[in-house]
Parts: C-alpha cells; sequence; structure tokens
C-alpha cells in the first residue's frame, strides 16, 4: 500500500503553495483564477490546493489527467506515449492558438504538480518528436512570460511523491515523503512564516550580489569538476525566492551566453524525456557547447543540444548549503536543483534565459534588446547540477577579485 501523507501535511503543503508562493510570496488574491495541472498519482494534494484555492476566494480551472505509464503492446496506458509513437507531423506541430491565447487571458497563476507513476513511461520514444512538440508549444511559453514580466502573472511548481519516484531515488516512500516535508517546512507549526524568515536570510546575500553586480566582468567556477568562465553581462541581477519552485533556496540569474568559456562536470543525472543521463560533460567555446559527452545515453544528451539555442547557457544557479534541508538525491530536478550537501550546489541550464533577471524594466525589454544584452532564446531549459566542490571569483572591471562562493556558502 502506498504512502498517504496526513491531511494536516497537505493542508499545510497547499497553503503554502495557494497563500505564499503564488502572488511573489504573498498568495492569490479574491476572484483571482487558478490553473491546476496534475496527474491522477497527486489527487491527495490536488484535491487540498484546489480547496485552499476557494477558501482564498479564488477560482479553479483544472487540468487534470490520467498517470503516464510505458504499458506495452497489447495495451496502450499513456496517452502521451501513444501521440508521439503515431502522431504526424502535422500533429506534432499543431498549435491551437484561439485556446490557449484565451488560456494567459484568462488565468492570474498556474500550479504544476509534479509526479511520476512511471518516470520511464516514454522512453524509447524517438527525442525529436518530443523536441519538435515543445517547439511547436513555445509561443505558448512566451505569452505567458510576457505577462508574467507584466506582473499579471505567477506560477509555481511542487512535487508529490510516488513509490516509482521513490524507488529511482533509493529512498523508501516515507523517507521520500520526509525530505519533501522536511524542504518545504511542512513539519512547521507555520510553514509560511518559515519561508519568509529563510527568504529573507537568502535575501541578503541576494541584494550582496546585485550590488557587486555592475561592477563584475567574469565569474570564474574552479574545482575538481569545472574550470568555467562566465560572463556576467550588462544589466544583470540575480534573482531568488520569489515562490516560483517550492522548494528554492537557489540564486541564479541568466548571463550573456556569448562569454561562456571551459569545461564543467556534473556529478547528479539528468531525467529529460523519461530517459536518464548520466556522467555528462560539456566544453563550451565563445558561448557555445562545442563538445559533450556522457557515460549514459549520450545520444540523447547530444540531440537535446542540437535543439535550436539549447548549445547555450540560459542560467547560472547557486545554492547555499546553510539554506537548504534537501540532503538526498531526489531524481526530480525540481528537488536536486537545490539540494544542499557538504559543498552546496551549483547549476548550469542549457537554452532558454530568464528575462527577469535583466536589471531594468523587463516589461519593456525588446526581444532585440534582449538578443543585444545576450539574453538566450530557446524552446527548451534544461538544468544540470553539480554537488562537487567548487569556488566562484567574481573578476571585476577594475583589474581586482572577489570571493563570492566557496565551501558550499556565499562569502560575500
Amino acid at each position: 500500500m502506498s504512502y498517504t501523507p496526513s491531511d494536516e501535511i497537505l493542508r499545510k503543503y497547499a497553503d503554502v503553495l495557494i497563500n505564499f508562493a503564488l502572488g511573489g510570496g504573498k498568495g492569490i488574491k479574491k476572484g483571482e483564477v487558478v490553473r491546476v495541472s496534475a496527474s491522477e498519482s497527486t489527487k491527495p494534494l490536488f484535491i487540498a490546493v484546489c480547496n485552499a484555492i476557494v477558501s482564498a476566494g479564488g477560482h479553479v480551472l483544472s487540468h487534470y489527467g490520467p498517470d503516464e505509464e510505458h504499458g506495452d503492446k497489447r495495451r496502450n496506458i499513456s496517452v502521451s506515449r501513444y501521440f508521439y509513437e503515431h502522431a504526424e507531423p502535422h500533429q506534432l506541430d499543431f498549435f491551437p492558438a484561439k485556446y490557449l491565447k484565451g488560456l494567459i487571458e484568462q488565468m492570474d497563476h498556474s500550479v504544476f504538480l509534479l509526479a511520476e507513476k512511471d518516470p520511464h513511461a516514454l522512453k524509447g520514444i524517438n527525442p525529436k518528436n518530443i523536441m519538435r512538440r515543445g517547439v511547436a508549444l513555445k509561443p505558448f511559453m512566451d505569452w505567458r512570460h510576457e505577462k508574467e514580466w507584466k506582473g499579471k502573472f505567477t506560477w509555481t511548481i511542487a512535487l508529490y511523491g510516488t513509490p516509482a519516484m521513490a524507488r529511482e531515488a533509493g529512498l523508501s516512500e516515507k523517507e521520500y515523503w520526509n525530505q519533501i516535508i522536511k524542504a518545504c517546512f511542512l513539519d512547521e507549526k507555520n510553514p509560511i512564516a518559515k519561508w519568509k524568515q529563510v527568504y529573507r536570510d537568502i535575501e541578503k546575500y541576494r541584494g550582496r550580489l546585485n550590488r557587486l553586480s555592475p561592477k563584475i566582468d567574469r565569474l570564474h567556477a574552479v574545482g575538481p569538476d569545472m574550470n568555467l568562465w562566465i560572463k556576467l553581462g550588462e544589466k544583470r541581477h540575480w534573482h531568488a525566492g520569489s515562490g516560483r519552485n517550492i522548494p528554492s533556496f537557489e540564486i541564479f540569474t541568466s548571463p550573456d551566453w556569448r562569454g561562456t568559456n571551459g569545461w564543467i562536470r556534473f556529478n547528479q543525472p539528468l531525467y529529460r524525456y523519461s530517459n536518464k543521463i548520466t556522467g555528462i560533460q560539456l566544453w563550451f567555446k565563445n558561448g557555445h557547447v562545442v563538445k559533450s559527452s556522457a557515460k549514459t545515453n549520450e545520444k540523447l544528451l547530444k540531440e537535446m543540444i542540437a535543439t535550436k539555442g539549447a548549445d547555450k547557457i540560459g542560467e547560472y544557479s547557486l545554492t547555499d548549503k546553510r539554506h537548504s534541508r534537501i540532503t538526498k538525491f531526489m531524481a526530480e530536478t525540481l528537488f536536486d536543483e537545490n539540494m544542499g550537501g557538504p559543498y552546496g550546489n551549483t547549476h548550469v541550464a542549457l537554452g532558454m534565459s530568464y528575462r527577469d533577471t535583466y536589471a531594468g524594466d523587463v516589461s519593456k525589454l525588446t526581444n532585440k534588446e534582449a538578443a543585444r544584452l545576450g539574453f538566450n532564446d530557446s524552446s527548451v531549459h534544461t538544468d544540470i547540477i553539480s554537488t562537487t566542490r567548487r569556488t566562484v571569483t567574481a573578476h571585476l572591471k577594475n583589474g581586482s577579485t572577489k570571493v563570492i562562493y566557496k565551501d558550499g556558502e556565499f562569502v560575500l
């Protein structure tokens, strides 16, 4: 019998998502519309989230569907798998513009509840079909971002543990859920108050980074698994703790992709398109990935990088070990990119930049100006994670240097 968290934990979880994470730490307002996307495995949390929206005076738009499972030739039990196995090119490229435009106009917030009944449900599917579908749907993502940049839309993502995900991480279900409960402060009497306290502490370091940013030319990350140069770029600032992910302990920016040079090896696996890619190494020259390798599923890695814009950096992130309560590998990027551990966490994302790291009014940032500043554009955004030792040094425009991160902690 699978493990189900208590009603109190589910209520606290939903409360954090609806009354804190959405609205940039302020929660939703009466009369606002929230779209909740979830699969059937998340049912206990899905119900709690919908109830929390109603209790807050909001309106629920439900996007609730069946779990994805691999199945076999005799019995298909995955909508997505059947689609990617049988869809013709015109179906892969279909974009329901009127429907999705109306959805964007209608919703004020969005909640994504992640759960995998079968993490390998799409294994064996041609990844080019999945990537092609992602390219076709990119305008929807762009519209969503435009509304977000105008301050009219917020979103959050949360994880619901399943037996299969726990097995993938090498944990029991209860151990897996204990990580979720600890990481999201659901074991606290008032989780929202705790989140606000943690974000105030993270904000101290983010503020110091942003005060230093106009003086920074490049960042140099050095350790046993990396020797990587990153050009910060003009008009950049660092983001953190907006509630877009629960949990989130990282501080990140989207650098000028053109100034990335060097090498990095990632000790954490990447789960992509129901496949596990391990031992990833990337070599950059003048902003492009010029060489890549992996111990497993290297072909998939290379196909992903071949997607337009996916050979360039879209994000650079650091997590301070003093903030994160995640101590175990969870086989899910949402948690693994925020892992603490002895050396903290760094992740590099290939693909789309976050334009809201622009140090100005992002709602007025044109595509032309974003391109001039080195913000990357792509239909993908793939976070790849390292938890090994590193020191990050800021090389300033006046020729001096300043260590900003060492031994898993910010040292500003």
